[in-house]
């Protein structure tokens, strides 16, 4: 075996079922980028299997499997223990009761389906002369990876394979090689450098009892392992990565027949980790081990990241001038946790610069400036996820979000003005929430319904996060693995590990009985949002049109006629100067000939009309112009 190793040419870099499959793995695509740079001599293969397996199944049955974290696991982790194919099947026919394509297939049919396409792919790979097999395993990778872990290495007992992604980032190797022997390592953090040091390592000798320590890398053998910690081994300045190499993707997507050819979204990132969380290692290297972690309290995204680093925006240009170029495609997606803070409006002038009719989304604050989200639309932003999360300010305080209720309205409302679709979130069940928070929410939502609908999702807690560091401050009296793990897994697995997603014990009953009419409401929002657009081919539910002397105002009410506003002089004017969320200070001082009194009668009477919304001192105009800003 030694001498086999000794010959080997090749690194498999894997990911497994159930990412989109309609763009390739950043993760595959950078490491390989990367290895290749600094293993010339290497052949570094990307294997985006998850893409076969979407082309088996079809497009449309995979993506709604993919859609829900539940339904993917549930796939593989009925091959992964077919003794436990009754439990499993529980939790697929609950998760799948609003997928309609994947309740017709049915668990059994789909896993013989997956089971065929998975096991024949892993025989026809050259397995004996690949010095390292990788896997990316990140959200709804878990039971797929194991699997096909498994089964190749029943077919190569020999193989080294080794493991990373954001589902490892702080776990407890020494466990997890108990409970999975047959991984051999375990790559803390992003993988970039301490994967070049292993390859650097295992080429001169492919014994893992002979490895050296790696910072960032864990290994099976109990020789190795004691010696130093995981730690983080990262990229100090992103600058030096090269673009991500997409092309192996690109060979098996051409491989299909035309009528399953599609044009895929790349994916491309601008920084690694997040400005507004920051976190300090205490020395160890577990998320317990860690400082306090301030940022957004509900998230857990960073913890494969040691502070926060971003490209030039020179750099991040060039790639996707790069990408596009070499791969033909026009849709990116930016897939930072959020976008840098100083260097976004400067990258989104190049990009414009760059005369692409390209399609873009990117994730942001919610206090991103009107002037940036301006320079975004006009390089071709036209989704973004918002970090809006609540639309009552006392909730976001308890978030830790450093916003409030009027940000999210107004950044809302200019999503709207630009065409921008806002595909953002409102969390319920937030633990420590009360009765306040959901009466200022219903409030707001009276004011929000105007706008495209935010999408309600449930409290999930995610190990590493602010609330799993300080869980008595939000209530929660234990913390254990969330029930679903116990459908896939056997007992003693799930006594064992510790997993991604977690339950607790708390207020959790009181959080689903104080928030039951927020998703009736938003329900509500979206279907009455749907038909007046579809009405007026996506003209703006509440719009102006300035006259210069005088501005209309149109509000546009769902199944009732609509109701016509026509403000003139200082009226106008101050509504226009609202478009930004302003102090009623401001306000008298912009327009100090306009008596005190007056101004406050006009703002309490558009507040009233829910043409204007106030919280506390603070007036934002709701209106948008039918003519789009940019």
């Amino acid at each position: 075996m030694t001498q086999s190793h000794q010959k080997s040419k090749k690194v498999a870099l894997i990911a497994t079922p159930w990412p989109l499959y309609n763009r390739p793995s950043i993760q595959l695509g950078a490491l390989k980028a990367y290895l290749e740079v600094n293993h010339p001599g290497l052949r570094i293969e990307a294997r985006h299997f998850y893409l076969d397996v979407a082309h088996s199944l079809g497009y449309k049955l995979y993506h709604q499997i993919s859609e829900r974290t539940w339904l993917a696991e549930s796939i593989y982790a009925a091959l992964l223990f077919p003794q436990r194919f009754e439990a499993v099947e529980a939790l697929f026919k609950r998760e799948a009761r609003a997928k309609p394509l994947v309740q017709e297939a049915g668990l059994q049919q789909i896993t013989d389906r997956v089971k065929e396409r998975t096991d024949a792919y892993i025989d026809r790979l050259k397995w004996d002369d690949c010095l390292l097999a990788g896997f990316s395993i990140s959200l709804c990778q878990l039971t797929s990876s194991l699997y096909f872990i498994k089964r190749a290495k029943q077919n190569y007992p020999d193989l080294i394979i080794g493991i990373g992604g954001s589902s490892f980032s702080g776990a407890v190797a020494e466990i997890f090689f108990k409970v999975f022997p047959d991984i051999d390592l375990v790559i803390n953090g992003e993988g970039e450098k301490p994967l070049s040091q292993l390859i650097e390592y295992l080429q001169a000798s492919p014994a893992l009892e002979d490895l050296p320590p790696i910072s960032g890398v864990t290994t099976a053998q109990p020789a190795a392992r004691g010696r130093g910690r995981p730690g983080f081994n990262q990229m100090s300045d992103l600058n030096h990565l090269p673009p991500p190499n997409y092309d192996d993707y690109f060979t098996l997507l051409n491989s299909f027949n035309s009528e399953n050819a599609f044009f895929p979204v790349l994916p491309l990132e601008t920084s690694r980790g997040c400005w507004w969380q920051k976190s300090t290692l205490t020395g160890g290297n577990t998320p317990q081990q860690q400082a306090h972690i301030s940022g957004c309290a509900f998230c857990n995204l960073n913890l494969q990241w040691q502070g926060y680093r971003h490209k030039d925006p020179a750099r991040v240009v060039a790639e996707m001038d790069h990408l596009t170029g070499r791969h033909q495609s026009l849709s990116v997606s930016i897939v930072d946790n959020v976008l840098p803070r100083k260097s976004s409006r400067e990258v989104f002038k190049k990009i414009k610069a760059l005369n692409k009719d390209l399609h873009l989304f990117a994730e942001i604050r919610a206090n991103t400036p009107a002037a940036d989200l301006v320079s975004m639309r006009a390089a071709g932003v036209e989704e973004l996820q918002i970090g809006i999360e609540a639309l009552s300010t006392s909730l976001l305080k308890k978030l830790k979000k450093g916003t409030r209720a009027i940000q999210n309205l107004e950044i809302m409302r200019n999503c709207e003005a630009l065409g921008i679709v806002n595909r953002s979130n409102l969390i319920l069940h937030f633990p420590g929430s009360d009765e306040m928070d959901v009466a200022e929410t219903l409030h707001n939502l009276d004011f929000a319904l105007t706008y495209r609908p935010l999408q309600t999702v449930k409290f999930w807690l995610g190990p590493g996060s602010p609330v799993w560091q300080n869980p008595k401050a939000y209530g929660i009296r234990a913390i254990y693995n969330h029930p679903h793990w116990s459908h896939l897994f056997p007992a003693g697995i799930c006594r064992s590990l510790k997993f991604m997603i977690l339950a607790y014990r708390g207020d959790l009953g009181y959080q689903k009985k104080i928030w039951r009419p927020v998703p009736k409401k938003v329900a509500l929002w979206q279907k009455s949002y749907d038909e007046l657009q579809h009405e007026a081919l996506k003209v703006p539910v509440l719009s102006y049109r300035d006259g210069r002397e005088f501005l209309f105002i149109t509000q546009r009410r769902y199944r009732a006629d609509s109701i016509k506003h026509r403000l003139v002089g200082t009226s106008r004017k101050i509504y226009l100067f609202c478009g930004q969320h302003r102090s009623f200070k401001q306000i008298y001082r912009q327009f100090p000939a306009f008596a005190e009194d007056k101004i406050a009668g006009f703002l309490k009477m558009m507040v009233a009309k829910k043409l204007m919304f106030q919280e506390k001192d603070q007036y934002l105009s709701l209106a948008v112009p039918v003519r789009r800003q940019d």
